[in-house]
């Protein structure tokens, strides 16, 4: 049975859903206990389960982190928030220098089941540290699960197997789809490796997380109308990448477009174009694009249009690859040498 929810109450639905059916769940984090949270993700939940299990911390991200690496290493099962993704620096090392490694430095002795949910991405009209796309950082850290959603049901059955997993997971939620509204079965609870078909197609395909999956469905209903067919997959765990579901997927396109709205340079985007190539070469039949945010800092929010991937810059990289005039600009990609026309 379904229920229509925001990615917000979904998120929601999932805490309370996790701490009703484990006494050893814990949520810890700024604000989440009596207000309820910035985005009002954890409202209700302490009046529900009280402030033992739904835990207000002081305003210091590293401590937060430090208290969950003790909570978890005596085998609770912690959810703790960083408020926002510009904020959870000061909490870098204790995540990469103890949370990533604790499972390893004890041989498998110790687990560490603490889940780490980080509000991410921009277009919500914020300040600086408001709007940040931190998750290669920690895709980098061996040792890491990192995962996202892009949908109120993806956002409900990841965070369920995140708090399931005996792994540490970062959970990064996409603020800009906090309150978009979807269809949720509160039975179904996925995996943190699997990438997903969210639409298929012949021509290119588009993979993508988070807040851009929208943006890549969006431009493949657009490029629709001038008879291209547009593959988008859904990455949804970001470290480990599920590599095999995109190289299938070039093996049928020949054409592969890599989206989000962290920076280009050494990121997901990099690290999948790089794995593709090793291993479906012979299969391009044009160089690979990415679309992403600029190589600078996140702009204010006057000019953070101009910043995040857009329907227009995924239809133009579209075209580049398939070696087109641009519709909507006129430019012309048709002299551009593809991989295919090359051999």
């Amino acid at each position: 049975m379904t229920e229509t929810l925001t990615l917000a109450k979904a998120i929601n639905a999932a805490l309370a859903d996790s701490l009703s059916g484990d006494d050893r769940v814990l949520l810890m984090g700024e604000d989440i206990g009596k207000l309820g949270g910035v985005f009002r993700v954890t409202d209700g939940l302490q009046d529900t389960f009280g402030p033992q299990r739904v835990i207000d911390a002081p305003l210091a991200e590293s401590a937060i982190i430090g208290t969950a690496i003790g909570m978890s290493y005596r085998g609770f099962r912690v959810v703790a928030e960083i408020q926002f993704d510009g904020f959870i620096y000061p909490a870098f090392d204790q995540i990469v220098a103890q949370v990533a490694k604790l499972r390893y430095r004890s041989q498998g002795r110790v687990t560490m089941p603490l889940t780490i949910r980080v509000p991410f991405g921009g277009a919500i009209g914020s300040v600086e540290h408001h709007s940040e796309s931190p998750e290669s950082y920690f895709a980098h850290t061996a040792g890491l699960r990192v995962v996202t959603a892009s949908t109120p049901q993806e956002a409900y059955s990841t965070l369920r197997a995140a708090i399931q997993s005996d792994d540490p997971v970062l959970f990064f939620e996409p603020k800009s789809k906090y309150y978009t509204k979807g269809e949720v079965d509160r039975t179904i609870v996925r995996d943190l490796e699997t990438a997903n078909i969210v639409a298929s197609g012949r021509d290119v395909t588009i993979a993508a997380y988070g807040p851009t999956v929208e943006t890549a469905l969006r431009a493949a209903i657009a490029a629709a109308d001038e008879g291209i067919e547009i593959e988008v997959i859904d990455l949804r765990s970001i470290s480990p990448l599920d590599v095999d579901t995109v190289v299938e997927s070039v093996r049928r396109t020949g054409r592969l477009i890599v989206a989000h709205e962290a920076p280009n340079e050494s990121s997901v985007s990099s690290e999948l174009v790089a794995s593709v190539a090793e291993r479906a070469f012979q299969h391009l039949e044009a160089a690979p694009e990415r679309v992403t945010g600029y190589d600078t800092p996140y702009p204010p929010s006057a000019v953070e249009h101009d910043y995040l991937p857009s329907i227009d810059r995924l239809l133009d990289a579209v075209d580049r690859t398939l070696g087109r005039r641009n519709s909507r600009t006129g430019l012309d990609y048709s002299s551009v040498t593809t991989v295919g026309a090359a051999r």
